[in-house]
């Protein structure tokens, strides 16, 4: 059976090595991920866990972690019981929130291949699937339509839903981009997106911030993953309104800083290279 791209298995392999060696308080906790994986003994060996070179991609791989739960959590709280994963890879939120389930259906869009892999996983590391976890299979860039596909698992389109999709734009063209935006727009009135997008590196100023997104470029590519997709923050709002939706913030690198970064007194700090944008419906 495939396995989960390099890209799925990195982000919970910094997801985990969090907890092994930065300092508390810890911005999010996860090792759920490491153990579907079950990588060798030597996997903190790996040039892409190195501790220091590759800090930034961690603090950033954890902020957008923690942003996103924290909306959904919020959401939740206020009635919201849809939550959309778009591009899910090994994300472990119906693991970590298994208070939420009775409350919260969570729908997980990804490739077959990735779902198969990571259900057999769930089930022989002891997290059986429960009744609110939906798997949904999609392609994006084959005009499946997402939306489509959720009401055929449930999903209710006239109930408000958090959709989100991080660290996955860049993977994408434009026009697989906007069919996601325009989807989105169709949603009920409540529902929130929060998607993140890589800023060209051009706007990236701190040298040595430079060197890791280049390192990620050269490394995504190798792995037949390209990055293909960059935006500034004007122009994925534009992408935004010209969709239909009306209420959109960008959410900066400084912001999250600010959020959950304020008071660390470790090297951990967040690059300027992924951000937000959160819309409202």
């Amino acid at each position: 059976m495939k396995e989960p791209d390099h890209t799925a298995v990195r982000v919970s392999l910094w997801r985990a090595l969090h907890l092994i060696v930065d300092e508390k308080p810890y911005i999010f906790h996860d090792n759920i991920g490491l153990k579907l994986i079950s990588p060798n003994d030597d996997w903190q060996k790996r040039p892409d866990m190195d501790v220091a070179n590759t800090s930034a991609f961690r603090a950033s791989i954890v902020a957008r972690s923690r942003f996103v739960d924290d909306l959904v959590v919020e959401q939740c709280e206020k009635g919201v019981d849809q939550y959309v994963i778009l591009g899910a890879g090994l994300d472990t939120f119906a693991q970590r929130h298994q208070e939420l389930c009775p409350q919260l259906t969570i729908y997980e869009i990804d490739q077959v291949d990735t779902q198969l892999w990571k259900k057999r996983r769930l089930e022989e590391t002891g997290y059986p699937i429960p009744d609110c976890l939906k798997f949904v299979s999609v392609n994006f860039e084959e005009k499946q339509g997402w939306l489509d596909q959720l009401k055929k698992k449930g999903f209710d389109d006239t109930k408000p839903a958090v959709v989100v999709s991080t660290g996955v734009t860049q993977y994408l063209t434009i026009d697989a981009i906007m069919d996601t935006l325009k989807m989105f727009s169709k949603l009920a009135e409540g529902s929130k997106l929060a998607l993140t997008f890589l800023l060209p590196f051009e706007k990236i100023k701190k040298q040595d911030e430079r060197k890791e997104v280049d390192e990620a470029e050269i490394g995504a590519k190798a792995g037949g993953t390209p990055f293909i997709s960059f935006f500034t923050p004007s122009e994925m709002l534009a992408l935004a309104g010209e969709a239909g939706l009306k209420d959109v913030i960008h959410l900066s690198s400084i912001d999250l800083k600010e959020k959950y970064f304020r008071e660390r007194t470790d090297q951990l700090m967040l690059q300027s290279g992924e951000v937000f944008i959160v819309a409202t419906i």
